[in-house]
């Protein structure tokens, strides 16, 4: 896990709160915390939970991941690994089965390019063998002849 440069994150919550044209009394409400809390958040003096990341960037409307990458909890190549894993899931024009194969695509590329998968295997959830294949109408072996 990286340091956490907290003087970046609350410079960065502090623009993002002025641009939502919020208060920091409105943001805390919003996101649950206290005034106080978020006001030493936002000057660098606190370290917040991913949890308290995750409250605030809903409150602001705005990936927690990038409230993640911005604390040095998560890095920038895991954050956009779970953007488009989150955009896959999320297309309503493919089937289930569809986007798990897009992601096994997707991990294929991702170790062939030196890089592992966050997700671990997608196999069981998507009914396909190791290569790819769809398990129930992949021929299966003959056995052997004596």
């Amino acid at each position: 896990m990286a340091s956490l440069n907290v003087g970046n994150l609350g410079e960065y919550l502090r623009e993002q709160r002025r641009t939502a044209q919020l208060s920091l009394r409105q943001l805390a409400d919003a996101a649950g915390v206290s005034n106080p809390y978020l006001s030493q958040i936002e000057r660098g003096l606190r370290k917040p939970s991913a949890e308290v990341l995750q409250q605030v960037a809903k409150a602001l409307r705005i990936s927690a991941e990038t409230l993640y990458v911005r604390a040095g909890i998560l890095d920038e190549r895991e954050r956009e690994e779970l953007e488009t894993r989150a955009v896959i899931l999320a297309d309503p024009s493919i089937n289930e089965r569809q986007k798990n194969v897009l992601l096994q695509i997707y991990d294929s590329f991702r170790k062939e390019n030196g890089f592992e998968s966050g997700s671990g295997d997608t196999d069981d959830e998507s009914g396909l063998s190791a290569d790819g294949t769809d398990a129930d109408t992949a021929p299966k072996p003959s056995p052997p002849s004596n």
